[in-house]
């Protein structure tokens, strides 16, 4: 041993350990809660045939629980390095299935047209499946409308889950059209980024074909 240090002597160097995030951080914990409330949500929804105003506001409750951690997981996760395989799965899915709980509920309870629920699950469903049509391609990334479409939806679920009557129903009304409409014009908005994303993508795939081709 001559004591130098192998980075001195010019010997290999041992690549900086990056410490994996385990399954067991408070943003996952968080989705794991998520999950949870999914169940929870419908039973105290549908207690009593969804007649009982009391159990609503406890399903409310349970439902602003639930998009709240939608929102403190997913910047836990960015900022303290907490992303997982497992995160990247569960996250996307309960906030379909808060949101998709909710939906149907409200619409077999006679709540909200059917049309509203089709229409914002499709747009979901379709858009999750675009991102992966392109996802070799690249990602799309979340839209500042996409985000304030979320927090639409979300305070006009929250409002139809409560027993509102006079104003405030009519004003959930509004909120929820707001909502739907923001739901279709980003849709369309992700659907023309995925379009242009997968036409960029393909240009690069042929550009690089022709370069081999003239190697050879």
């Amino acid at each position: 041993m001559t004591g130098v240090p192998a980075s001195a002597a010019g010997g290999p160097r041992t690549a900086p350990v990056v410490r994996q995030a385990g399954l067991w951080n408070i943003a996952n914990v968080l989705t794991m809660l998520r999950l949870v409330l999914v169940p929870a949500f419908v039973l105290l929804l549908m207690h009593d045939d969804g007649t009982d105003p009391v159990w609503r506001v406890f399903a409310w409750a349970a439902f602003a629980v639930a998009m709240i951690t939608d929102i403190f997981d997913g910047h836990l996760a960015r900022a303290y390095n907490l992303v997982t395989d497992f995160g990247k799965i569960a996250d996307p899915i309960a906030d379909k299935a808060i949101m998709g709980a909710a939906l149907i509920c409200l619409s077999v309870l006679g709540d909200l047209p059917w049309w509203v629920t089709g229409v914002i699950l499709f747009r979901e469903l379709g858009i999750t499946l675009m991102r992966f049509w392109v996802i070799k391609h690249g990602v799309i990334p979340a839209s500042r409308g996409g985000k304030i479409k979320t927090l639409a939806q979300g305070t006009a679920v929250g409002m139809y889950v409560l027993v509102l009557t006079g104003p405030l129903a009519t004003f959930r009304w509004w909120v929820m059209a707001v909502a739907v409409a923001l739901t279709v014009v980003t849709g369309l908005d992700y659907v023309r980024q995925a379009v242009v994303l997968r036409r960029a993508g393909l240009a690069r795939e042929r550009a690089l074909c022709a370069e081999r081709d003239a190697v050879r």
